[in-house]
């Protein structure tokens, strides 16, 4: 049986992480993973994106056109996809994700921590203040896979979105948290390996030079996405180009489950 981590880093462009990011570069060198780059759908922006990387739809399918729709999912999910197969699944998350998966609007108090074998999500821990700090979100995550040892598990910092808004991709501030965020996974990167996960790291959208994200051009659509698969060997850097709505097909395969026949795109495994 198949478990999955993905690693959702909130606005870390293509180039910054292919630059800064030491220990998956490593990796990568090694071919101990694969590289891509992913051409992000339209908008690039945050609840959008999650959605189609969780649905394999572009937005004017799936309908979460902006930030500002907030309703749960319509579509067929990777969250519930597990969650119908007996899949155990968790997540350590912006708490838009809570209201995608398990119901809106979100409750701060209700909904902050929840462990409910009949949610979609099961097993959250969610945040709402985008400065929430990266190396309590990695740390939150880690308790999560070692207490209850989930299927599938979303791992979705913020540091890299608050960053870029704060203080453009084109800063210290930015880059830095780049190599911060490489350093705090390395240790749980290894662990999860170690315990048989396959794990992805790739990211919603980018960011530019002036903190914004949301257009068509390269710096706020183009992210990495990185493959790491125990046991199995990587095909390093590969200058590939893919969809991001290949993302969902291709974990729902590496979780040994049906894809959905609204996920058309292709797995890349």
């Amino acid at each position: 049986m198949g478990k999955v981590i993905l690693v959702l880093s909130d606005g870390l462009r293509y180039d910054t992480a292919a630059d800064g990011m030491g220990y998956l570069g490593h990796l990568v060198e090694a071919k101990l993973a694969s590289l891509y780059k992913v051409t992000g759908e339209l908008p690039s922006l945050s609840r959008p994106m999650y959605e189609t990387i969780h649905t394999g739809l572009p937005v004017s399918e799936h309908g979460i056109v902006s930030n500002k729709v907030v309703r749960g999912s319509t579509k067929p999910n990777i969250f519930q996809c597990a969650h119908a197969a007996g899949k155990t699944t968790a997540a350590a998350a912006y708490h838009w994700y809570s209201e995608l998966y398990n119901r809106a609007p979100y409750d701060p108090i209700e909904d902050r921590e929840v462990d409910d074998e009949a949610l979609p999500i099961q097993h959250g821990r969610f945040y709402t203040q985008d400065d929430f700090p990266d190396v309590e979100l990695f740390a939150t995550a880690g308790m999560l896979v070692r207490r209850f040892n989930p299927d599938y598990m979303l791992v979705h910092p913020m540091g890299m979105d608050n960053a870029g808004e704060t203080f453009g991709s084109d800063s210290s501030q930015y880059r830095s948290q780049a190599i911060r965020q490489d350093k705090w996974l390395a240790t749980y990167l290894k662990e999860w390996m170690e315990r048989g996960y396959t794990i992805l790291v790739s990211a919603d959208h980018g960011i530019n030079a002036d903190g914004m994200h949301g257009g068509t051009t390269p710096g706020m659509r183009e992210v990495p996405l990185y493959l790491i698969r125990p046991g199995l060997p990587g095909l390093g850097r590969t200058e590939l180009k893919v969809s991001q709505l290949q993302i969902a097909p291709t974990i729902c395969k590496l979780l040994d489950l049906e894809i959905p026949e609204t996920m058309k795109a292709v797995a890349l495994v």
